[in-house]
């Protein structure tokens, strides 16, 4: 599904975002756009890829910058094909933080994927079709104890990726949505520094790698959720089955965690 195409990634700079760019490439992607906030890392990770890549800076908490992207590419190398929407960052808090880090969180892990989708989805709807895959988390079908923006913004990253697919689905419109729990990127912040591996890791981190060929083998059989930690759906569903035992659960483990 990859051949030919082309493609955008967000937070392409490094982590699963390079990853992906990469793999885009090696699966015979036309064209694969890397963005990043920092400009020199995207410019890194197309250069990697070779004569498939090109770079852009972009701040993706700027709905207007993704529509210039998008118009852009739109106007230099054609119709976009697929659109990742994968960047994004970690900030512990909860109620004590400003309204204003709450609404930056949600700007980049929430309304960025809005502004893609209004940006690309009418073009794809027009040449049939196209794909969209975002980057939540398993906070999105779980929580994040430790930060509630985070787990807020990646709950509705979900929630839109969900009315998307039905609203759009039967015009040709994919969609999938990672959630994951830890991989090894700059978010996690020095354990990101260990030596690479295409394997889970022993401490249950795994590889950007990893989690980039988990996202393409959705992407080919058509499924929703990319849950790379297979434990993620038996939380989920334990979840779905006893709402108010999970809760119980949840803060028991909050509690360990303090000890």
């Amino acid at each position: 599904m990859l051949q030919d195409k082309i493609t955008v990634v967000t937070g392409a700079g490094s982590g699963i975002g390079r990853s992906l760019a990469i793999r885009f490439a090696e699966k015979g992607a036309r064209a694969v756009v890397c963005t990043d906030l920092n400009a020199d890392n995207a410019a890194e990770t197309a250069e990697m890829i070779g004569k498939a890549g090109t770079s852009a800076a972009l701040d993706v908490g700027d709905e207007a910058a993704i529509e210039a992207l998008v118009a852009e590419t739109e106007a230099t190398i054609g119709g976009i094909d697929i659109f990742v929407s994968n960047a994004g960052y970690g900030q512990s808090g909860g109620l004590s933080l400003a309204t204003e880090d709450w609404q930056r969180m949600m700007n980049v892990h929430t309304w960025s994927h809005l502004a893609a989708a209004r940006a690309v989805v009418p073009g794809m709807v027009q040449r049939g079709g196209g794909y969209l895959l975002s980057t939540a988390s398993a906070a999105g079908l779980l929580t994040q104890i430790n930060s509630g923006p985070y787990a807020v913004s990646k709950h509705a990253a979900v929630a839109l990726a969900e009315w998307i697919s039905i609203n759009y689905g039967d015009q040709g419109i994919g969609v999938s949505v990672l959630c994951p729990q830890a991989v090894r990127t700059n978010i996690l912040g020095p354990a990101a520094k260990r030596p690479n591996s295409t394997q889970a890791s022993a401490d249950g981190v795994l590889e950007p790698e990893f989690v980039a060929d988990a996202c393409i083998e959705a992407m080919e059989e058509g499924r929703f959720l990319v849950l790379p930690h297979p434990e993620v759906e038996t939380y989920f569903q334990r979840k779905a089955n006893d709402y108010d035992r999970w809760l119980g659960g949840m803060r028991r483990f909050k509690d360990r965690l303090k000890r």
